[in-house]
């Protein structure tokens, strides 16, 4: 999200620095890359500003590609979510958005698909970015572009406030430590707050929480799956060129790091259960994220406690299909 915002305040005139602790920390690169807001089964506020951003990215995407001269991989395939019931499918919350499809319909826009399903919905408005291997490169090179400044490697420790004359607290700084170790103040009186998963370390009172996401990668012949298939636990989602990212699960497990056997054969069953024939594809790459997630799934956007600061976290799930929105609303 830091990179999504740094490029649009550029492109506005805006002189920007980008401080970043590790890069790979973004929850970008673990991103499946989904713009998938009808399939997801949203409602309410956040169907509505969801939408907004889908019908935004490829205006979004347009300028990035301008400004980088790279693909961000953005794929307007839809997405195909399976019912094993009518009931099922009629009760789902974005039902009426789609077009309904029988068993033989669902057979067609997804090959394979286990005889557990007997019916669907194609959501046709609904794509993809790849995001992993495109989109956070495109926006880098576009950041770079543009002026932005990049610091590596720091850690933002706290934010400086004083008094101004209404008496209200106002940004002035924010201290920093280094990789090693380096300790200083960088006066800053306009910032925002795009810490994704960690935005709670530096700021308590906001109420985001890491929710950890494991996946993997399948190489699947190309053509073999056409759109996004999102089925109950367990989504698939194939690029251009064949492969297919498999995701993802649901952990409550704070920062804890790394892959465990328990989530990745989660992952190898809802794959069975979704799409038989994918279990013989050649296995690619497996990774896990951090997602910033809120108890209501709300992002927090706008205005922060100090004069200065604007947050722009807690996308949870959604942060590349909010990423456009979230982007054209950060106003500092």
């Amino acid at each position: 999200m830091g990179l999504a915002v740094a490029h649009s305040l550029a492109r506005r005139g805006w002189s920007v620095g980008l401080l970043r602790r590790a890069q790979r920390d973004a929850a970008g690169f673990a991103a499946a890359g989904m713009a998938a807001p009808h399939a997801e089964g949203l409602s309410g506020t956040l169907l509505a500003l969801a939408q907004r951003s889908l019908h935004m990215i490829p205006q979004w995407v347009s300028a990035i590609e301008e400004d980088s001269g790279l693909p961000c991989g953005w794929l307007p395939c839809g997405t195909v979510a399976p019912f094993t019931s009518h009931a099922h499918r009629q009760a789902f919350p974005t039902a009426a958005m789609g077009h309904p499809l029988d068993r033989a319909g669902l057979e067609a826009e997804a090959p394979g698909i286990s005889p557990a399903f007997t019916c669907g919905l194609l959501f046709p408005q609904d794509g993809q970015l790849d995001s992993r291997r495109k989109l956070m490169a495109a926006l880098e090179r576009a950041c770079r572009h543009r002026g932005v400044y990049f610091e590596e490697g720091v850690t933002v420790e706290r934010l400086s406030w004083d008094q101004d004359g209404g008496g209200h607290q106002r940004l002035v700084g924010i201290a920093l430590r280094t990789r090693d170790g380096e300790r200083r103040k960088l006066p800053c009186g306009q910032a925002v707050l795009c810490c994704g998963a960690w935005s709670q370390q530096l700021l308590p009172c906001v109420p985001v929480t890491p929710v950890k996401g494991q996946m993997f990668s399948v190489q699947a012949p190309r053509r073999a799956l056409r759109r996004v298939l999102f089925g109950p636990g367990t989504y698939l989602v194939p690029r251009q060129d064949g492969l297919v990212v498999v995701g993802a699960t649901t952990e409550q497990v704070g920062f804890t790091p790394g892959l465990t056997p328990m989530g990745q054969t989660r992952l190898e069953q809802g794959l069975r259960q979704l799409l038989p024939a994918a279990t013989r594809w050649p296995p690619m790459e497996r990774w896990y994220g951090f997602r910033p997630c809120t108890r209501d799934q709300q992002p927090v956007l706008g205005p922060g406690p100090l004069k200065g600061l604007v947050l722009a976290t807690g996308h949870h799930r959604n942060g590349v299909l909010l990423a456009a929105v979230t982007a054209e609303l950060t106003r500092v």
